[in-house]
């Protein structure tokens, strides 16, 4: 919608009304601040949650795999057979032998549930990144030295170089029944992978420390597998699941975190919808102020008309009118949402001073820290439905405006 210079001039002394009409220039700021709230709360909100969801996706998947081939009876042999098979299968890009069970540590009296996982020397170096203290060139075979979480490091006041106890059930038997086997190890290296369940439980060794630990022999309770398109894992581990039949089971990354993914699509569609109201509801200030504006304008208007405005031009002012307001605070909002993601974390700890409440417990989060990952496709989303929103709040009064008749404005004139 091309204006004349004519129809620009009318609709920019209309967008700054007069001393008289300031009530109006208060609807259409309010209206503008409206559009612009509305626009930076979603644009935040989705942010987050894609950003939750694809960090938890990250650091899940790239610590488990994309699938996990789970033995019957937590044991599978002749798993190097297996191992061979798997990596043979097109789409797979890594499979590697895992070791994980639960059992129980202690230190300085302090007693804590944890995961015991066994790992290859080169998977345990693919989070050389996520250490915070110590150093994973100490996890060695036979070396008894493990890898704790942060958390449980903090739970159990251990540091890199304290030994640690690991509690195993199935020890020895005694005449007086089975005696728990426990074995001290050294605490070589504190790592954070910023998944709270994660740093809370992992004791991560070399695998043939795990076996001998759990007293398995050269057997490994399941090999993590990462593929091509992790959306596609079913299909291409299709061949491993039909092979390993009644020896195995495959269970995708989707099956083993389904509730948690899935109440994130959920929360994200319900959040979209409840904030879309919001700069619905926006929109209507700009409604108000148009009609507002149309009734004060109402001689003007009539003036124009006899002057030789026609009824396009006067459309295209108004609609030009309001939908400039929309446009301000779309492109406020979307500079706003962006400035707060930017800056999400020290406002996080700034409102957790000021109330006096964590805001962000990595105990009910997961994540340790505020996550934010934009999505371009989504932004033009959200930018296109606060455009397309206001303009059609502005069809009506520009209709009404347009359709004034001269002769009954200025009849008494």
């Amino acid at each position: 919608m091309i204006l004349s210079p004519f129809e620009w001039t009318i609709a920019k002394r209309y967008m700054l009304p007069g001393k008289g009409e300031r009530f109006i220039a208060l609807v259409a700021g309010i209206s503008l601040v409206a559009v612009m709230l509305g626009v930076a709360a979603l644009v935040i909100v989705m942010s987050v949650m894609n950003g939750f969801r694809a960090e938890l996706f990250d650091k899940i998947v790239g610590l488990n795999g994309h699938a996990i081939v789970q033995a019957y009876g937590g044991r599978l042999d002749n798993w190097q057979d297996v191992l061979k098979d798997i990596r043979a299968t097109p789409g797979v890009v890594r499979a590697s032998p895992l070791i994980e069970q639960p059992l129980a540590v202690t230190f300085n009296g302090r007693l804590e549930g944890v995961s015991v996982r066994g790992n290859t020397t080169e998977d345990i170096a693919r989070i050389r990144d996520k250490v915070k203290q110590g150093n994973l060139a100490d996890l060695r075979p036979g070396s008894e030295t493990v890898a704790i979480g942060s958390e449980l490091a903090k739970n159990l006041g251990a540091q890199v170089g304290d030994v640690i106890t690991l509690y195993n059930p199935l020890g020895r038997t005694t005449p007086f029944g089975t005696v728990p086997r426990q074995v001290a190890y050294k605490v070589g290296a504190i790592f954070e992978i910023g998944v709270y369940d994660y740093d809370n439980t992992f004791v991560i060794m070399p695998m043939q420390d795990a076996q001998t630990l759990l007293l398995t022999g050269d057997t490994v309770g399941m090999i993590e597998v990462t593929t091509t398109d992790p959306d596609r894992v079913e299909t291409i581990l299709a061949p491993v699941q039909r092979k390993l039949a009644g020896r195995a089971v495959v269970t995708d990354w989707k099956t083993i975190n389904a509730s948690l993914f899935e109440a994130l699509a959920v929360e994200r569609v319900a959040m979209f919808v409840v904030l879309s109201i919001i700069v619905l509801v926006a929109v209507f200030n700009i409604l108000s102020s148009l009609i507002m504006l149309v009734r004060a304008k109402t001689r003007d208007i009539a003036i124009l008309r006899t002057m030789g405005a026609t009824r396009r031009s006067l459309l295209k002012v108004f609609v030009t009118t309001g939908f400039c307001i929309g446009a301000l605070g779309t492109v406020a909002g979307v500079v706003i949402g962006f400035i707060f993601l930017y800056f999400r974390q020290p406002i996080v700890h700034a409102v957790e001073i000021v109330t006096g409440q964590n805001l962000w417990d990595p105990s009910i989060r997961f994540l340790t820290e505020l996550p934010s990952r934009s999505d371009p496709v989504e932004i033009a989303v959200i930018c296109v439905m606060s455009l397309v929103f206001s303009f059609l709040a502005t069809l009506y009064p520009a209709y009404k405006a347009a359709s004034t008749d001269p002769v009954q404005v200025l009849r008494y004139e």
